[in-house]
């Protein structure tokens, strides 16, 4: 019914820069609230950033000024532009997101994404 893909990750070295997509696809009316999550070895999940069907944001202390949130509605697709990149920024990142679903009835319904993996090393 709804399939969500996140892709973007990759090796970078501090100081740099990378921009993670989540795209769903499917029976999509639209996408509401969607949260990106990280998760390091060894530690907690924690939210990055979101973005409510508003376009209200927020962020973690620790990535703002750094990282920007934005959607295209168009494409129902959530972008996570990460900027000034860090060690300590390394971690799987997952999407979090709210399908309407084109269901008898519509549906809003979560979905989570497979998961990227950001590393930010020299």
């Amino acid at each position: 019914q709804v399939q969500l893909v996140e892709s973007g990750g990759g090796l970078v070295q501090p100081g740099g820069s990378l921009r993670l997509s989540c795209a769903a696809s499917g029976r999509i009316i639209s996408i509401n609230d969607t949260n990106w999550y990280r998760q390091a070895p060894g530690k907690q999940r924690e939210l990055v950033a979101g973005i409510t069907n508003s376009g209200s944001t927020n962020y973690a202390d620790s990535v703002k000024g750094r990282f920007t949130i934005y959607r295209d509605n168009a494409k129902n697709t959530v972008y996570l532009k990460m900027n000034s990149l860090k060690p300590e920024d390394t971690a799987v990142y997952y999407c979090n997101c709210n399908v309407n679903v084109r269901l008898i009835p519509p549906s809003t319904r979560p979905y989570w994404g497979q998961g990227t993996q950001v590393t930010v090393s020299s």
